[in-house]
């Protein structure tokens, strides 16, 4: 086999694992649109979703919903920080929504979540302000601290290099 074959090979197996991986999302997200607002079985969803690129558009609109099941939103939280979006606009999104959900005076789990998820978002400047404001000011503790460990995860993504688009 040459190195052409070998090539086309590849990119069609990159391709069906790509489709299989849209299928799957596309398969999980209707389920989880179709279950009433707090039924566990979407928590499960999202963590079944763990890593799948095709899903992450999907989790910052989650993350970002306050009307959405809390614990739907801090396992997409949790997503977001371990699978950052390589893509730039989608990226600046998920700080975005996990801004959002930091700001959500309603769900102390979820602030505390997505102080602890901005960490690879911190190349936004207003992220790193708000997390910032976040670890000093903040009137929940356990917020603060999620909001220091995220600062100190940036530090060290930044430090190694693990933490660019």
């Amino acid at each position: 086999m040459n190195d052409t074959n070998l090539t086309t090979t590849t990119e069609a197996a990159s391709a069906a694992e790509a489709a299989s991986a849209a299928e799957a999302a596309e398969r999980l997200i209707a389920e989880f649109r179709a279950l009433p607002a707090g039924n566990d079985r979407k928590r499960e969803i999202i963590t079944e979703l763990d890593a799948n690129t095709q899903a992450l558009p999907f989790l910052v609109s989650v993350v970002a919903d306050p009307g959405e099941y809390d614990l739907a939103r801090v396992e997409s939280a949790t997503v977001l920080r371990l699978w950052p979006p390589a893509d730039p606009a989608l990226r600046h999104e998920a700080g975005r929504a996990l801004l959002t959900a930091l700001r959500d005076p309603a769900e102390d789990l979820v602030r505390q979540y997505a102080a602890m998820s901005l960490a690879p978002y911190t190349d936004d400047p207003v992220v790193a302000t708000v997390l910032d404001t976040t670890a000093r000011a903040d009137e929940d503790p356990l917020v603060r601290d999620s909001a220091r460990f995220s600062i100190e995860e940036a530090h060290r993504l930044q430090e190694t290099g693990a933490g660019g688009p």
